[in-house]
C-alpha cells in the first residue's frame, strides 16, 4: 500500500506515547473495560433467561458448553494477540501501511481456521467433549445444540473481537465499545425472541441463546467491516491494496500469537478438567450450576474488567515500546494494576455482602445451589485481587511481545498447582466444593506472583519485530 493511500485514514493518537501515562491508560482502559462489562452482561442475560425458562440444568448447559467453546475462542484469538503486538508497535512507529496490512492478514488467517477447521471438527466432536467434562445427562441434552451452533456460526462474533482488538491496539478503543454495545443490545432482543419464543417462533431455550449470539455477531461485525472499508477509522483498507496472503506477516502473527493461544488453551483445558472434578461431587448438577453462574458470570465482573485493563496495558505498552520509550511501559503497567485492584476490591465486597441476591438475578433459588454458590463467592472475593494483578502485568508482557513467559506461568499456575492439588486431595478423601475453590485461589496466587516477577525481570525490553515489508525474525524472548 502506498503512503498516500495509508494517509487517508484517521491519524494515530500521539498522546499515548507523548502525553501523561495515566491519561493514556485511562483513554484505552475505560472503553475497553466498559465493553467487556457490557459483553459480560450479554452472558448474564443468557443465563438469567435460560434459568427462568429452562431451569438450573439450562444454566449448567450454557456454562459447560461455553467453557468448551472458550478453548476454541482463545486459540483463534491467539491470532489477535499477535496482531495486537504488531499493530501497537507499528502505530507507535507511525507506520500506517503496516498497521492496515497486518489487520487484513489477521482476518484471512481467522476465516481460514474458522471455516476449514473449527466448524467441521467442532460439529463432530461436540458429543464427545460433553462426555469428557462429566456433564450430567440432562445437561448434555441441552448443551449439545448450543455447542454445535457456536462452533458452526461463531465467525461473526470472532471477527468483531478481532476488529475491536485491532482498533484498540491502534489507539481507538471507543469504536470497539460502540460495536460491543450494539451487539449486546441486539443479542438481548434476539434472546427474548428465541429463548422464550415470540409469535410464530417457538421457545428454543438453550438453543435460542446460541442463535441470538450467532446472529447478533454476524450483523454487527458486517457493519464494523463496512466502516473499516469506508476509510473513516484509524485502520482502513483501500480498493487498490494487495489482497493476497503475506506470509511474512502471517509468520509474525503466529510467532507472537501462538504462545498466547497455547496459554489460553491451557487455561481453558484446565477449566474443562476442573469441571470433571466438579462433576465428581455428590451434588454435581447443583455445583455445576453454582460454578457456571458464580465463576463464569459473577466473577467475570472482575476478570472481564481486568482483561479490559490488560488490553489497555498491552496497547499502551506496545505503542510506547514501538516509540522506543521503555520507561513509560513500566509506569503503564503499574497504573493499570492499581486500577484493577480497586475494581476487584469493590466487587469482592459485593460478593461477601449480597451473594444470595446476586444468584437470585439468575433465577437460582434451589437451596443446594445457593449454599454452594455463597461459599464459592467468599473464596472468589479474595481470588479476584490476585487474578487482577496477574492480568494487568500479563498485558504489559504481551503488549511488548513477551508471550512465552505468560505461557510458562500458566502451565504452572493454572494446571500444575490447582489440578495437582485436587488430584492429591481426591486420593485421600472425598472431594467437597471448598476443595475446588481452594485450588482456584492457589492457582491465582501463584499466577500473580510469577507474572509480576517476570515483568520486573525486564526481558521484554529486548524484543524486536520486523516491518511489514521485511523478513520476519524470531519473535520470542
Amino acid at each position: 500500500m502506498s503512503t498516500a493511500a495509508a494517509a487517508k485514514g484517521r491519524p494515530f493518537d500521539r498522546s499515548i506515547v507523548e502525553g501523561p501515562i495515566l491519561q493514556a491508560v485511562w483513554k484505552i482502559a475505560w472503553p475497553t473495560v466498559l465493553q467487556n462489562v457490557i459483553g459480560g452482561l450479554q452472558g448474564i442475560i443468557d443465563h438469567a433467561m435460560v434459568g427462568r425458562y429452562v431451569g438450573f440444568a439450562g444454566n449448567a448447559a450454557v456454562g459447560v458448553a461455553f467453557q468448551i467453546y472458550l478453548v476454541v475462542m482463545v486459540f483463534i484469538m491467539s491470532i489477535f494477540t499477535g496482531m495486537g503486538v504488531l499493530v501497537s508497535r507499528f502505530a507507535g512507529a507511525e507506520d500506517a501501511a503496516a498497521v492496515n496490512r497486518t489487520v487484513y492478514q489477521a482476518v484471512l488467517a481467522t476465516l481460514a481456521l474458522l471455516f476449514l477447521v473449527i466448524a467441521p471438527v467442532g460439529w463432530f466432536l461436540s458429543p464427545t467433549l460433553l462426555v469428557l467434562v462429566n456433564a450430567a445427562p440432562e445437561v448434555r441434552a441441552e448443551a449439545l445444540p448450543y455447542l454445535r451452533t457456536m462452533f458452526t456460526g461463531g465467525a461473526g462474533m470472532m471477527l468483531l473481537f478481532l476488529l475491536g482488538g485491532a482498533l484498540r491496539a491502534a489507539g481507538d478503543a471507543r469504536t470497539g465499545l460502540r460495536l460491543g454495545i450494539a451487539m449486546t443490545v441486539l443479542n438481548v432482543g434476539l434472546n427474548v425472541v428465541f429463548i422464550r419464543g415470540l409469535g410464530p417462533i417457538p421457545p428454543m431455550g438453550v438453543m435460542g441463546a446460541a442463535l441470538g449470539t450467532v446472529i447478533a455477531g454476524a450483523i454487527v461485525s458486517a457493519y464494523g467491516f463496512t466502516r473499516l472499508l469506508s476509510g473513516r477509522l484509524v485502520i482502513h483498507w483501500e480498493r487498490g491494496m494487495d489482497w493476497r496472503w503475506d506470509w511474512t506477516i502471517v509468520k509474525q502473527l503466529f510467532s507472537f500469537g501462538l504462545p498466547a493461544g497455547l496459554q489460553g488453551i491451557a487455561m481453558n483445558v484446565a477449566g474443562v478438567l476442573l469441571l470433571r472434578f466438579i462433576g465428581s461431587l455428590g451434588n454435581s448438577a447443583a455445583a455445576q450450576a453454582a460454578y457456571a453462574v458464580g465463576y463464569s458470570e459473577l466473577f467475570s465482573f472482575i476478570t472481564w474488567t481486568s482483561v479490559g485493563l490488560m488490553g489497555a496495558a498491552a496497547a499502551v505498552a506496545g505503542q510506547n515500546l514501538g516509540a522506543n520509550k521503555p520507561e513509560r511501559v513500566e509506569r503503564t503497567v503499574h497504573i493499570a494494576s492499581r486500577l484493577g485492584l480497586g475494581i476487584a476490591v469493590t466487587i469482592g465486597v459485593l460478593f461477601l455482602a449480597i451473594p444470595r441476591q446476586l444468584f437470585g438475578l439468575f433465577g437460582l433459588e434451589d437451596p443446594a445451589v445457593l449454599e454452594i454458590g455463597t461459599q464459592l463467592l467468599r473464596w472468589l472475593s479474595v481470588s479476584g485481587l490476585f487474578i487482577s494483578t496477574a492480568l494487568t502485568h500479563t498485558g504489559g508482557l504481551t503488549g511488548t511481545g513477551d508471550t512465552k513467559g505468560p505461557l510458562y506461568i500458566t502451565l504452572v499456575s493454572q494446571i500444575a498447582v490447582p489440578l495437582g492439588l485436587l488430584t492429591v486431595l481426591q486420593l485421600s478423601r472425598p472431594l467437597e466444593p471448598w476443595h475446588i475453590w481452594l485450588a482456584i485461589l492457589c492457582g491465582h496466587v501463584m499466577r500473580a506472583t510469577l507474572t509480576v516477577r517476570r515483568f520486573r525481570a525486564g526481558k521484554w525490553r529486548d524484543i524486536r519485530i520486523e516491518g511489514a515489508s521485511m523478513p520476519a525474525r524470531a519473535a520470542g524472548t
